[in-house]
């Protein structure tokens, strides 16, 4: 868990980065970017990266910046900083790239996440996938038109031939939640 709201997580994490000399340009995913977003501000066990590959001198300060926090007494593991949902970039459409938007600036540090709908796309992908994300989904709102636009693709995502029936049963309960009426 990250000891502290990911806001000042990640300005902390900005300032040690600005310390040590070490920059990073990132797409963060998930909790943290959420949170970034003032979407959610539920605590977050980790930063998920989506691109780029965390460079050595990066991932070699992040585990100084855990070591620090956790002599300070909060709880924060080495890997808190890390690639766990790169594979994510090989299945979003063609040009989220061009969708980023800023969600950090600091001095070291330039976190971008996803678009909304490509956000949301992760999410939804999530939340059939794990079942985890449900308070996620219903933080961002979708509508039902982005619900029936997202679906197509959520279904793509399993070869499992049960797979579309579970994403469209869950996106219709998702769609209910939010009073869609589906």
């Amino acid at each position: 868990m990250i000891p502290m709201k990911p806001k000042e997580a990640i300005g902390r994490f900005d300032r040690f980065l600005a310390a040590e000399g070490v920059r990073l340009d990132a797409v963060v995913i998930s909790g943290t970017a959420m949170a970034l977003l003032g979407v959610t501000s539920r605590p977050t066990k980790d930063c998920d990266v989506l691109a780029p590959p965390l460079p050595p001198e990066v991932v070699d300060a992040a585990r100084r910046f855990a070591a620090a926090v956790r002599r300070a007494g909060d709880p924060l593991a080495d890997d808190w900083l890390n690639n766990g949902p790169s594979s994510l970039v090989e299945a979003l459409p063609p040009g989220w790239e061009e969708r980023l938007q800023i969600v950090f600036q600091g001095t070291a540090l330039t976190l971008r996440t996803l678009g909304r709908l490509d956000l949301l796309r992760s999410k939804l992908f999530a939340l059939c996938d794990r079942g985890l994300d449900l308070p996620d989904c219903l933080a961002l709102a979708p509508t039902g038109e982005e619900l029936g636009d997202l679906l197509p693709w959520v279904c793509q995502q399993d070869l499992n031939p049960d797979w579309p029936e579970h994403v469209r049963a869950t996106l219709a309960d998702l769609g209910r939640r939010l009073g869609h009426g589906v």
